[in-house]
């Protein structure tokens, strides 16, 4: 084996950790979604044994990734953007926007769920502003709790408690603003005069 195979090779084992350990899934869970031992998986994460394609499939199907980002292939001349998309609180963020510092835009998805979360509000530091293109946003900000459908817009300090999901059980979709504190997003509507 060539050295730059071994060298991909030698990376697996962390993509596969920080994978599992991003989706908050432990060995038991992936264990039997891919029907591979936890034992195995745990020697994989380790480096301890060699990742094979047998082994990458199942994975990539439970992480819902295409194998070439468990391996780190490198980009093959497609001139397309490949957004990463970021899986937390059981919601999914799509980076559209790459700048570091600023404002950040992400596309949010909040899958449909049977039984309805209680909200759990949040405090951070910066300022959000967001669009629902799809579904029934419920937003708690403070003490109001608030219904948003598609076409409405909201903004504000995130340092305040704040929760966002499903307000009907069902998907949502939304487009989100997040700047660092004290950078808000300037939304303006009409010519200027």
């Amino acid at each position: 084996m060539d050295q730059l195979t071994e060298a991909v090779l030698d990376t697996v084992g962390g993509r596969l950790r920080a994978l599992r350990r991003d989706r908050a899934l432990t060995l038991a869970a992936l264990a039997a979604t891919t029907g591979i031992s936890e034992s195995t998986l745990s020697r994989l994460e380790s480096g301890q044994r060699r990742a094979t394609l047998e082994l990458l499939l199942p994975l990539a199907r439970a992480y819902d990734v295409p194998l070439d980002d468990l391996v780190g292939a490198p980009r093959t001349g497609d001139p397309r953007i490949h957004l990463k998309p970021i899986h937390r609180f059981g919601m999914t963020f799509i980076p559209l926007s790459r700048r570091p510092g600023g404002i950040q835009a992400f596309k949010m998805l909040i899958p449909a769920r049977p039984d309805p979360l209680v909200p759990a509000p949040r405090t951070h530091d910066g300022f959000e502003w967001l669009y629902v293109l799809n579904g029934r946003l419920r937003l708690v900000l403070g003490d109001r709790d608030l219904t948003l459908p598609p076409g409405e817009a909201a903004e504000f300090d995130t340092s305040q408690p704040h929760w966002l999901g499903s307000a009907d059980g069902g998907a949502v979709e939304l487009l989100i603003l997040f700047g660092p504190q004290g950078l808000r997003a300037h939304v303006g509507a009409g010519p200027n005069r």
